[in-house]
């Protein structure tokens, strides 16, 4: 595991016939909650397009098909820089502000959370250009990456998690990103305890 993470990607080569096949049967389980999930994200979509004017998109795990049971939703906005305290007052009785976190090394986005159908919901509001590019990037994973990249990605995330090893789970759900895209600067997320 530790090479692999050194390594910052998985790939089929990295297992074995039987461990594969074991992460393969972990994947098609994490499909299974696919269905609730796409239904919780359009609810959520249409909510944030309310509050904000601006329709939202998936910009984590489960957009990109690498969620685990215990994923959240992550939807993302592009919202000019100059309005975000119009936001902030927008959002006020709908959402928690969690705060300011940098995106690049120039810029940062704001984030909101609510809850959902008992699932936790980060909106983050990124700039304009950042949301173009992020875009970009999601387009790129979603042509891109093969479901056996998915199947490693997502077995390997599962292993870090359930063994407690929180610091590099939150940099290894990163990984793809960086692989994707090196224009933004990311940075792990501290993981919630008890989460």
């Amino acid at each position: 595991m530790t090479a692999i993470t050194r390594k910052g990607w998985a790939d089929r080569g990295d297992f074995s016939d039987a461990e594969f096949a074991r992460a393969t049967a972990f994947y098609n389980a994490m499909r299974t909650h696919d269905e609730r999930l796409h239904r919780v994200r359009a609810a959520a979509a249409d909510r944030i397009e309310q509050w904000t004017g601006h329709a939202p998109r998936d910009v984590g795990s489960f957009g990109t098909r690498l969620n685990l049971e215990t994923s959240d939703l992550d939807l993302g906005i592009g919202y000019p820089v100059e309005d975000r305290d119009r936001l902030k007052e927008a959002l006020a009785s709908h959402t928690t502000f969690l705060g300011e976190r940098q995106t690049s090394f120039a810029t940062s986005r704001l984030v909101f959370s609510f809850t959902l159908d008992g699932i936790e919901i980060d909106l983050s509001a990124l700039t304009v250009d950042d949301f173009t590019v992020a875009c970009r990037m999601l387009d790129q994973i979603d042509q891109t990456m093969t479901r056996e990249e998915r199947i490693a990605h997502t077995w390997v995330k599962h292993l870090l998690r359930s063994s407690g090893r929180l610091e590099e789970y939150a940099a290894w759900k990163l990984v793809t990103y960086a692989r994707f895209c090196d224009e933004f600067n990311w940075v792990p997320i501290p993981e919630k305890t008890g989460a």
